[in-house]
């Protein structure tokens, strides 16, 4: 199991009151609905007001590498990662986790 996290921070200038920021949370709260790879899916705002933390944070979880790059390339994760593009930078963290019995693999 792979767990794929990433966290986006706004560019300069760009915040909550921004609409496209709300357009970029609204599209990627439906990533986990929208891609059928994804066994978890969770989004969320940072309520951390330090200087270190990003804005935003989504966590799926992928049986494996093959189904990660599926992710990767859906064309609704591609759509929803151009409305940030345009607002944010982001980092990425995949992690490798043990096969839960919650999952089918």
């Amino acid at each position: 199991m792979i767990r794929h996290i990433v966290l986006f921070k706004f560019k300069p200038g760009c915040s909550w009151d921004d609409q496209r920021a709300v357009a970029a949370e609204l599209s990627s709260q439906q990533v986990g609905a929208r891609v059928p790879e994804l066994l978890e899916w969770r989004t969320g705002r940072n309520v951390s007001t330090r200087d270190v933390a990003y804005d935003f944070v989504a966590m799926g979880l992928v049986r494996d590498d093959a189904d990660l790059q599926r992710y990767l390339f859906h064309d609704f994760h591609q759509f929803s990662a151009g409305l940030w593009r345009e607002i944010a930078t982001w980092v990425i963290a995949d992690l490798e986790e043990p096969v839960s019995s919650d999952h089918d693999v």
